[in-house]
C-alpha cells in the first residue's frame, strides 16, 4: 500500500476537486464513486471511493489550509498523480 498526505495553501473547493478528478483519471485511477459535503458557515469534505483505494481532502477556510490523503495498492498510478499534483501545486504547499 502507498500513502501520501499533504497539506497546502487554502484554495476555492472547485479548483481543487476539478484538479484532482482530472488527475485521478489520467494517472489511470478508475473512480467507483465520490461522496462530499459542504459545512454550514465554512468548509468541504470529500472523498472519492477508488478501485486502487482512496483519496480524501478536508478544508479548514479558517486556517488557510487543506489536507489531501491518498492511498493506493498501484504504484505506477499512485507515482503519475504525486508527481503531477506537487508540479501543480507547489508554490501552495505550506
Amino acid at each position: 500500500m502507498y500513502n501520501y498526505n499533504t497539506w497546502i495553501k487554502y484554495q476555492k473547493e472547485e479548483i481543487l476537486i476539478n484538479l484532482i478528478e482530472n488527475l485521478l483519471l489520467e494517472s489511470g485511477f478508475t473512480i467507483i464513486n465520490k461522496t462530499e459535503h459542504y459545512f454550514t458557515n465554512q468548509g468541504y469534505t470529500g472523498l472519492w471511493l477508488l478501485a486502487e483505494s482512496h483519496l480524501a481532502i478536508h478544508t479548514f477556510p479558517e486556517e488557510d489550509k487543506i489536507y489531501i490523503e491518498l492511498s493506493s495498492c498501484v504504484k505506477k498510478y499512485f507515482d503519475y498523480f504525486i508527481k503531477h499534483f506537487e508540479e501543480t501545486t507547489t508554490i501552495n504547499f505550506i
